[in-house]
């Protein structure tokens, strides 16, 4: 099929990366020609040219470097036109996209949850009989597996992440996830967090021990011109597969209007275990709005990363092409119930974890505008980072602030709310107890602060200096309000150099009241 573009649209592709795109039929120099190693998207059928679309190609490619074990490679020159078919590509073996461009187009499609690649195991998934119940950090399971395998639990006769708030919902069925090796044995680094008493599915999905490797790529996406609704899109990259390495891709958006549908991720992993995406550059993308389920305008989320169901998820000098601290661009990450998430030198708009992470670290990082949200449990490390949200940890309170375990910061810097002036809060969150999220929530049990400085050189004229908590509660002020669901308050707060720009002393939190019981040091 051909797809004619708009001279203006070729124009911004073109600019937008510093070098002349091919939109014409041009003879194409392969590389390693006769390799039988490595196929070519050319050598079925092929043309880009950007303008013709080579969806269907590029799929035959895949299928047949999946069929015969080979690897996959991109023409650097080339420029690939996706358009709107229903067509995954699948991948498992090697793929370098190199220098090459993808132009996918959202514009017009058939299937807007339709990923364009899918990075897929080639093992079946395990049926596993028996397991009929669980227990909260058990050890073993009775099963006998081909090999070590990533394990998906659900009991959909309970309820748990029962929002609050403009996105309300009646909860989610209770969901686990964890790796096991072929004697059943539990990785203690992935432990159980739930008991269930009854499983309505459980999904067991072997790990390749062998890394697959995903190299370079100039990726745009033209961006939907859909009604601003929550009809996202998943129009990318889908890792389904253990043991993946995602190096040197690009991702670029045009084309984004006044209004339009949201995204789930141009990175989507889930169902997976050890990811790594590393030398990457990725894209916010433009905040629209639309009425939230409590029937009352709300912003919608839309995301270049999305991690559902993850293990071992690290993001390694990654950083997007707009400004972290630019509020026009919804936070770039999201993730659910996935467990040791890792930043390592990335310089990102948001770390977010919405329906709680089980430990996560960040270090040497920039995290801008919407800084670090999270629920969750274990450990949560921020070291050697510097924070630009208006909170330096913000526990969603749609979800109950809870936070199972302790927080530690460590050498950081903290910009409270880019720099505007405001009343400063380290651990931000809200909780009355009056909501039933479907557990018990928590506050950080301990708090470690070990050298941090908290730039609140602008603040309001009225300003008594930050505080290490905000006003969870605003119900709990000169006496005590029964909660329904009682919210376990912190039990300690450690504090070794901490240091303001305004010279006003770090305070608990202006409602003294609520964190009475919260025993303080300073070392």
């Amino acid at each position: 099929m051909i797809k004619t573009f708009d001279v203006i649209v070729i124009a911004t592709l073109a600019c937008a990366w510093h070098s002349p795109c091919v939109f014409s039929g041009t003879d194409l120099t392969r590389e390693n020609e006769g390799d039988r190693h490595v196929v070519h998207y050319e050598d079925f059928g092929a043309q880009g040219d950007g303008k013709t679309d080579d969806i269907a190609a590029i799929a035959k490619a895949h299928a047949f470097a999946n069929q015969h074990g080979v690897h996959v490679k991109a023409n650097d020159d080339a420029t690939y036109y996706i358009g709107g078919q229903n067509n995954t590509v699948i991948i498992q073996t090697d793929t370098d996209f190199g220098a090459a461009k993808f132009i996918i187009d959202d514009t017009n499609v058939e299937k807007r949850y339709a990923h364009i690649f899918e990075i897929r195991s080639m093992l079946e998934p395990v049926n596993l009989q028996g397991v009929t119940a669980l227990k909260r950090g058990q050890r073993r399971i009775e099963a006998s597996l081909p090999q070590n395998c990533f394990i998906h639990v659900t009991d959909s006769s309970v309820k748990q992440f029962i929002r609050r708030g403009l996105n309300q919902n009646s909860g989610k069925s209770q969901t686990e996830v964890f790796a096991v090796n072929k004697n059943g044995y539990i990785d203690a680094n992935t432990p159980i967090a739930w008991d269930f008493d009854q499983i309505s599915d459980l999904s067991a999905y072997p790990m390749d021990a062998a890394p697959l490797t995903i190299t370079g790529g100039r990726f745009t996406t033209i961006a939907n011109q859909a009604e601003s609704k929550y009809t996202y899109y998943s129009r990318g990259i889908a890792i389904r597969r253990s043991n993946v390495v995602v190096d040197g891709l690009e991702h670029r958006i045009i084309g984004e209007k006044d209004h339009g549908a949201p995204y789930a991720g141009f990175i989507n992993i889930g169902n997976c275990a050890n990811v790594k995406i590393q030398n990457t550059i990725l894209s916010g993308h433009k905040t629209y709005r639309t009425i939230g389920s409590a029937g009352k305008p709300v912003s919608m989320g839309s995301y270049d990363i999305h991690v559902n169901r993850g293990l071992n998820v690290t993001f390694e000098n990654c950083s997007q092409f707009n400004d972290i601290k630019d509020r026009k661009y919804w936070g770039i990450m999201a993730s659910n119930y996935s467990k040791n998430l890792r930043l390592e030198h990335c310089s990102l708009s948001r770390f977010d974890a919405h329906m709680g992470v089980a430990n996560a670290t960040i270090r040497n990082s920039t995290l801008g505008h919407m800084g670090i949200n999270a629920i969750g449990s274990g450990t949560f490390l921020v070291e050697n980072t510097t924070v630009y949200g208006k909170t330096f940890i913000n526990l969603r309170s749609d979800y109950g602030s809870t936070w199972q375990g302790d927080i530690i910061i460590r050498d950081c810097v903290f910009v409270p709310a880019g720099g505007r002036a405001v009343n400063a809060s380290l651990i931000g969150g809200r909780n009355d107890g009056q909501h039933n999220f479907g557990y018990t929530c928590y506050m950080p049990e301990r708090i470690v602060i070990d050298t941090l400085h908290i730039d609140d050189s602008r603040h309001p004229k009225k300003y008594d200096g930050p505080t290490i908590f905000a006003d969870f509660n605003p119900r709990v002020s000169k006496t005590g309000t029964e909660e329904k669901h009682p919210y376990i308050k912190t039990r300690e707060v450690i504090l070794k150099n901490v240091t303001t720009a305004s010279g006003e002393p770090l305070r608990t939190s202006k409602n003294p009241v609520l964190f009475k019981d919260v025993h303080v040091k300073n070392r």
